[in-house]
């Protein structure tokens, strides 16, 4: 079998932020602009897709069969998918939903699957549920390559889940500088976990949603200073490669120039310095001091939203007013927010159900920062 763990090429193809038609409109993708991003993907020598049965409210499997699987050999690429705890209760549900990613996605085996975010209470239905002896027959049945977990939760219940499930290759963590140090996400501490087990490491997240990709200048004065040709997003995505137990890190790219832009700098990846990751560090201090709502973007919140409210775009207007405060004494999203509530649901209108709390990765009180949101920009 072909070696995949060695591939030299880190970078991976998250399939959860795609091109859209209609920004407001989360499931329609941009198949064109889509097939442009595949094709310079693979030309510079990159393999690596990574999808979900619930990335762009179901539409994501069924997009990279257009893109992709249609029009190349199956040997040129390597492709993920993942089952997740919250679209199937019963034992035949497993099956229902794999064999409906085969045939959304056309091919014949996936290189890569995942049990989807483990954690205390999706880890205890998926025992109940008997997924972990599942997955491996679905390996030994060849419908499958390698097998491996994606985590959200904190190193304590991944030396759990290791310690049970050593059959396991790989798991997939949320690291970044800026929760490297986080008590919430616990980037390293889990980093440490899972290469003390010997497990291999895929990265989500590098950016954090974006949000490492556009900062303020005074907090990126030193990544500037040490290499001006450097953009802001490639110190976050070269500090999360720079491990060594890391053998791929997605990015979930939305549109055809940063394919272009982390493509370019990640095709003769070189791990950073020490001093490099120091600064990237550093730069992570000062962010904890502006930022107001450590969100992702991931937008799993929003589709079951019975009020239809845009949680992340929210938030993301919240941390731009926080920065846009301390650095100039003055408020400006009003204006935005006013235009998203035309689409959107307002924060206000939050009936504070708790759907998305339950299916946030960053276990976030969305329903606290909901008000805040309200607060800031409503009256």
């Amino acid at each position: 079998m072909k070696d995949l763990y060695n591939n030299p090429k880190k970078l991976g193809f998250g399939l959860m932020r795609l091109p859209l038609v209609d920004p407001a409109v989360g499931n329609v993708i941009d198949i064109e602009q889509t097939k442009k991003m595949v094709d310079m993907y693979l030309e510079r020598g990159f393999t690596y897709f990574d999808t979900a049965w619930m990335y762009h409210g179901g539409a994501s499997e069924t997009a990279i069969k257009e893109a992709l699987v249609d029009r190349y050999p199956r040997d040129s690429y390597t492709l993920t998918t993942k089952l997740h705890a919250g679209f199937f209760d019963t034992k035949e549900g497993r099956n229902e939903i794999f064999n409906k990613q085969l045939e959304k996605t056309g091919v014949e085996y996936f290189d890569f699957y995942l049990i989807h975010d483990i954690e205390r209470g999706n880890y205890e239905k998926y025992t109940n549920l008997d997924c972990f002896n599942w997955i491996q027959e679905k390996k030994a049945a060849g419908l499958v390559k390698h097998i491996g977990f994606s985590f959200h939760s904190d190193a304590e219940m991944l030396e759990k889940v290791l310690s049970e499930h050593p059959e396991f290759e790989f798991v997939q963590l949320q690291i970044n500088y800026l929760d490297w140090e986080s008590d919430n996400v616990q980037s390293r501490k889990c980093y440490e976990v899972a290469e003390k087990h010997g497990k291999k490491v895929i990265i989500m997240e590098p950016v954090k949603g974006g949000a490492l990709a556009t900062l303020p200048d005074y907090i990126t004065e030193e990544m500037r200073a040490t290499h001006p040709d450097w953009t802001i997003a490639s110190w976050a995505v070269k500090f999360a490669a720079s491990h060594k137990n890391v053998f791929m890190v997605l990015s979930g790219m939305s549109n055809l120039q940063q394919m272009d832009n982390n493509s370019s700098y990640m095709q003769d990846f070189a791990p950073l310095t020490e001093e490099e990751q120091a600064i990237c560090l550093r730069a992570a201090e000062k962010i904890r001091s502006d930022i107001a709502v450590p969100c992702t973007a991931c937008s799993y919140c929003t589709d079951g939203c019975p009020m239809k409210i845009a949680i992340p775009k929210y938030f993301a207007l919240l941390n731009e007013e926080k920065k846009i405060i301390k650095q100039w004494g003055w408020k400006s999203g009003k204006d935005d927010y006013a235009e998203l509530t035309k689409t959107f649901g307002k924060a206000s209108e939050c009936i504070g159900c708790g759907q998305c709390e339950g299916i946030c990765p960053q276990h976030l009180p969305i329903i606290e920062h909901l008000k805040t949101v309200a607060e800031t920009f409503e009256n």
